[in-house]
């Protein structure tokens, strides 16, 4: 398929923080493009913003430039208003518009993409977890099904789409996709780098002959420490819920990274390459091709999810598998990750595909530091034989994994506070071994200064600050074994300081309002009301979680969890009592769609949460993506 002429445009736009005096754009294409925005807002005449001038175009390869486009707007556009727009490429004296280089982004008429700049965050979508090869639906898909029966009603129109963790899955890539992502890397000539620490020489090798489909664990050394780095960065045969099979095709090389991203955002990519199938061994064989099937199924959705991005403004923060696994549980893991070149390497890579392909978009101003020092390697390498300079990407990988500023806030009514839980940890004292708190003191007082003196607050945290006590029961028997890595024990209440803080701050006299927690990340969702016992004027709290977008928990498992949850923690057990949460009531919202008692909803989808003028959850849905809707609705009485 190389006779093919690359498209001037290889994924997007997608549409990141949106405000009436700023849009802020991502583009991906195969060459530096000119580009012109056309705005029509709805009763208005056309605006034409050329846009060179408010275009920072980042190189990844010979045929692969970021746009990424931060545009500032003299006249504000009005809110609450469908607002169409054109993004138009310049070829010469003639241009193209959306309907010609991406037609997949039209509505079903043939209209061009449109948007809304809500006055006030009344509505949000929110997920996490997209796994590609994971068999089920896609929650976006479902999304913009949904949207697409509103387009005319600018009142329906979601605030934001808010991706709460794993929009992505480094650590664990179908055998099909990686092939894929080596195609594509060939196809779009991602710059290559040398791999230091690795079996192979540099990443020409290892997306080559080399690629170790199914056995990318083989290429860690061992190394002296405490754990053999090979079971502690991937897993290991230890660890039963993300076993060492699940990362055999852990992505390593900033290519690999790259390309991941194109595939899994855009259909435009998979009409560039061929997926061939590999020299496997009999049993990779018939794994290879039960997942292609799975993996034809979501690139059959693509279109769809590429025109959800391109309507509604949309915010991401990472959790651990757009990194790896675990990533940061524990300050052993830490040393022991990053004590090693290759494992750094691999850690560092996935986060500076987070930088450019995710993060940036949420704070331009505050990430505009950490971009500069990405982006000149970048350039060194598209000037010159398009290979990374070792020592210089990976001085950069260094300082980018003491960088502190990945949280955000959105102002609004009421004001959203995205939450950095990974990279700034607060560390066991009693052991290296037990897990970090999702955040440190300074983090936690830097929280609660964003509280302060606002009724109601939003709070994404990608993992739930409230989630099911047996489970966390679970995990802490198993931290108290010295095995915290094989239940994946990260939850706000595994360290005692954390927990404290945090259930302090909601119970100080300062913080009284209304707090809704978004999250993600356990592969279940569900609703929680929450107050504080013996206090008439505290805050209330609603832990709302979705996960995930595209994979869901073991049913059968996920079934006893719930049934047993019920018994054990039921609102007069004295268990109750033994939790860091005794002075909470919490009361579980039942799925109206589960069976009599169930309260943890599995199934991919996507969240939908309505809001009242107080900033309180008026209507709590799960749209699944089989094809309906699931409510939470308000407790008839309070639990424990």
């Amino acid at each position: 398929m190389d006779d093919i002429p690359l498209p001037a445009v290889l994924a997007g736009p997608l549409l990141r923080r949106l405000a009436p005096d700023r849009l802020v754009l991502w583009l991906a294409a195969s060459r530096p493009l000119a580009l012109t925005l056309a705005l029509t807002p709805a009763g208005e005449a056309t605006r034409r913003l050329p846009l060179d001038d408010h275009c920072r175009r980042v190189p990844l390869g010979r045929h692969a430039w970021l746009h990424l486009i931060d545009l500032p707007l003299e006249t504000p556009l009005p809110t609450d208003t469908l607002v169409a727009y054109d993004l138009r490429v310049h070829y010469g004296e003639a241009e193209r518009g959306i309907a010609e280089w991406g037609p997949h982004l039209l509505e079903a008429d043939g209209e061009l993409p449109s948007f809304v700049l809500a006055g006030r965050h009344h509505r949000l979508l929110h997920g996490s977890c997209r796994k590609p090869h994971h068999d089920g639906g896609d929650g976006l898909v479902r999304a913009e099904t949904w949207l697409a029966e509103r387009r005319t009603a600018p009142e329906e129109r979601p605030a934001w789409l808010l991706m709460t963790g794993d929009q992505v899955y480094a650590d664990d890539v179908a055998g099909p996709m990686l092939v894929a992502i080596h195609a594509l890397i060939r196809r779009l000539g991602l710059f290559d780098e040398p791999l230091e620490g690795a079996v192979v020489a540099d990443s020409r090798a290892l997306h080559g002959e080399a690629a170790h489909y199914y056995d990318r664990e083989s290429l860690l050394p061992d190394v002296e420490s405490s754990e053999n780095l090979r079971e502690r960065f991937f897993g290991g045969v230890r660890k039963p819920v993300f076993t060492s099979a699940n990362a055999r095709n852990h992505l390593a090389t900033f290519a690999e990274v790259a390309a991941m991203y194109l595939l899994v955002w855009s259909p435009t990519p998979w009409e560039l390459i061929e997926v061939a199938t590999p020299a496997l061994d009999d049993r990779h064989a018939a794994l290879f091709a039960e997942q292609r099937e799975v993996i034809e199924r979501f690139v059959a959705g693509l279109p769809a999810a590429a025109r959800l991005l391109a309507r509604l403004p949309t915010l991401m923060i990472f959790d651990d598998h757009d990194i790896t696994d675990d990533w940061n549980l524990t300050a052993d893991w830490e040393r022991t990750a990053y004590g090693h070149p290759f494992s750094r390497r691999i850690i560092g890579n996935a986060l500076l595909g987070y930088l450019l392909f995710q993060a940036w978009g949420n704070d331009p101003e505050r990430l505009a530091g950490p971009l500069e020092e990405a982006v000149e390697p970048l350039e060194r390498a598209a000037a010159g034989d398009g290979w990374l300079d070792d020592a210089a990407w990976d001085a950069l990988i260094r300082r980018l994994l003491r960088f502190a500023g990945w949280e955000f806030e959105i102002p609004g009514e009421p004001p959203l506070v995205v939450l950095d839980t990974r990279t700034r940890r607060w560390r066991s004292e009693r052991s290296p071994k037990r897990p970090s708190g999702l955040m440190d003191w300074e983090a936690l007082s830097d929280f609660q200064q964003a509280l302060l003196h606002h009724r109601s607050v939003i709070i994404v945290s990608p993992a739930p600050m409230f989630g099911v006590k047996l489970i966390e029961v679970v995990q802490k028997l198993f931290t108290l074994a010295g095995k915290p890595l094989l239940v994946d024990a990260e939850n706000w209440m595994a360290h005692r300081g954390a927990a404290s803080v945090l259930l302090n701050i909601f119970r100080h006299s300062r913080t009284p309002g209304n707090y809704v927690i978004l999250s993600g990340d356990v592969h279940y969702s569900f609703a929680y009301d929450i107050r504080i016992r013996q206090r008439r004027q505290g805050p209330r709290l609603w832990q709302i979680t979705s996960s995930g977008i595209k994979n869901a928990f073991p049913d059968t498992l996920l079934d006893w969890f719930d049934r047993l949850n019920r018994w054990l923690y039921s609102p007069r057990s004295p268990l109750n009592w033994f939790t860091k949460r005794r002075r909470l009531a919490i009361t579980p919202r039942d799925p109206d769609r589960a069976k009599a008692g169930e309260r943890l909803w599995n199934g991919s989808g996507i969240g939908l949460v309505d809001f009242d003028d107080q900033g309180r959850p008026r209507e709590i849905r799960q749209l699944d993506a089989r094809g309906f809707d699931v409510s939470f609705p308000p407790p008839a009485h309070e639990e424990g």
